[in-house]
């Protein structure tokens, strides 16, 4: 296909945008979305709940492990490759879900087939592509593709609550999984180009993107990026990112109905958390290429962390709704954030495997969470331990992120010294 500038004075990396952001929708959707699944099908089929965390953990440290292999694969065989390939592994991997009446099969295909299908269908497929697309306005583009994560969880939380009370939670995924076939298809033929403009959306006489250019460090290898202060610092946020998101889309729903509310309240509760958030990172995207993304990052994972420790003290729907409300405003972002800091500092080359190996520390953090909260609550009978822990986590979170650098050109201008450094001892 063609990778025309404009289609009718229409920039066509926004077509891109918005079928990436439909993809995210669906994959990190049903990702974040576990919670109307989990008391459902540990009761059908007679698990413990410290059984189907662990299964779910492993299904996110799967889905972690496939974020660097399908980074690498992008950049070899092209985002077109990765999504046929993702696609046909999430369909699979849910029929035989649907299939499974042991802990064995429920493993095999619900924790690691799907999640590795999840990662290549996952953002880290379209970041390296949006990252060639868009320089100017790179920062907007990659905070709309997040609104696709919360708009996964403010539609398909309340959606999949509702279908599991009506049809039960096997035809719920089996009816996922042909919405998402259609949709993905349509994406991968119609939309996803992978060669972009050589000026991309910078206008007709480009000066410096607003991020500031990256040259000293766009010319590292990925390995030596992974000896550099601002790679480790951006892995320790999205470590905490998974940590604390991946609990609340797995356990958050448990958590509510063990205080008082019932499911459907539970999830709608929890989904307004995503429907706010769409509209929060619509601003916060257009923030991000004016304002240092480092204040930005450090405030998402502020204010995320204090409604962590809101969502365990309320008691009422009025509380629920207004903690899910004001925690919404700063949910999204932080991803989006991580991937740009990380385009702008190493290079649109590097950016698909970098993103890969921190989103791998994402699901590590997941992973540990989505076992954490089974196992602590059938141990002491207590949320506390896991939410609070994630709670205290986000907020050194956001102590790090202020000691990034301010924007693309100071962060790229401290790694060619670092590594020079490193190697004159």
């Amino acid at each position: 296909m063609s990778s025309d500038r404009s289609i009718g004075g229409w920039y066509f990396g926004w077509n891109i945008v918005a079928g990436a952001a439909i993809a995210t929708l669906l994959t990190v959707g049903l990702r974040m979305c576990i919670g109307p699944f989990f008391l459902p099908i540990a009761a059908d089929m007679a698990l413990s709940r410290s059984l189907l965390a662990a299964i779910v953990a492993i299904g996110m440290l799967c889905y972690g492990i496939g974020m660097p292999l399908a980074g690498h694969l992008v950049g070899t065989r092209g985002t077109r490759f990765v999504l046929l390939l993702g696609t046909g592994m999430v369909i699979v991997a849910i029929a035989w879900t649907a299939l499974a009446r042991d802990a064995i099969n429920l493993l095999l295909a619900f924790g690691v087939l799907l999640s590795f299908g999840l990662s290549f269908t996952s953002p880290v497929a379209f970041t390296p592509v949006l990252s060639r697309w868009f320089k100017r306005q790179r920062g907007m583009a990659m905070f709309f593709l997040s609104t696709g994560s919360m708009s996964g969880i403010a539609i398909l939380m309340p959606v999949f609550a509702y279908a599991i009370d009506a049809v039960g939670w096997r035809y719920t995924l089996l009816g996922f999984a042909a919405v998402f076939a259609v949709l993905m298809f349509a994406i991968i033929w119609f939309v996803i180009r992978d060669d972009a403009p050589a000026h991309a959306d910078m206008l007709p006489t480009p000066a410096v993107p607003a991020s500031g250019p990256a040259a000293p460090a766009a010319g590292l290898s990925w390995r030596e990026s992974l000896r550099t202060g601002p790679f480790w610092k951006v892995a320790l946020g999205l470590f905490t990112c998974g940590y604390s998101m991946n609990l609340l889309g797995t356990h958050g729903v448990p958590m509510l109905v063990d205080h008082g509310f019932d499911p459907m309240t539970s999830s709608f509760g929890l989904g307004l958390i995503g429907l706010v958030a769409i509209f929060s990172t619509l601003v916060l995207g257009r923030l991000a290429d004016r304002l240092p993304r480092k204040n930005i990052l450090a405030a998402i994972y502020l204010i995320r962390g204090l409604g962590f420790f809101a969502l365990l003290i309320v008691g009422t729907h009025f509380e629920l709704y207004a903690a899910a409300a004001i925690g919404g405003v700063a949910w999204a972002g932080s991803i989006a954030l991580s991937s740009v800091i990380l385009a702008d500092t190493y290079g649109v080359r590097s950016v698909g495997i970098l993103y890969g190996w921190t989103y791998l520390g994402h699901q590590v953090g997941a992973m540990i969470s989505s076992w954490l909260g089974g196992w602590a609550y059938e141990a002491y009978g207590t949320h506390w331990i896991s939410f609070g822990s994630a709670g205290v986590l986000l907020l050194v979170a956001a102590a790090t992120s202020l000691r990034l650098p301010a924007n693309g050109f100071s962060l790229a201008s401290t790694v060619a010294p670092q590594l020079a450094r490193r190697a004159s001892t």
